[in-house]
């Protein structure tokens, strides 16, 4: 099958799933269960995003090089609670260095 009977499906499947939540009661969706399991999918999704761009080889293989720097010099900035745009050029930063040094 091609590519593209693949991106179909998955924007059918994405929209049924947006309809079907929109048709739950509102009983239902004020239970708290429903709001920790909508918090921690979040938080579980990005992660994994986050991870798989920063590892993420060629083929599915892992890649330690300057995007790891750059995630790492940013979680530090994170840490002593540096504004947004300082993490963000800090991280920036890491990975022009880590380049420069080398790193691919």
């Amino acid at each position: 099958m091609s590519l593209w009977f693949w991106v179909v499906l998955a924007a059918a499947t994405a929209y049924a799933l947006k309809l079907f939540g929109y048709l739950l009661p509102q009983s239902l969706l004020d239970r708290p269960v429903f709001h920790d399991l909508a918090g921690a999918l979040t938080v579980g999704l990005l992660a994994s995003l986050t991870v798989l761009n920063t590892v993420g080889g060629r083929g599915g293989s892992i890649a330690l090089d300057s995007r790891l720097l750059a995630l790492a010099a940013g979680a530090v900035a994170l840490k002593l609670k540096a504004p947004y745009i300082v993490v963000v050029i800090v991280g920036a930063l890491a990975a022009a260095i880590g380049r420069r040094v080398g790193l691919p």
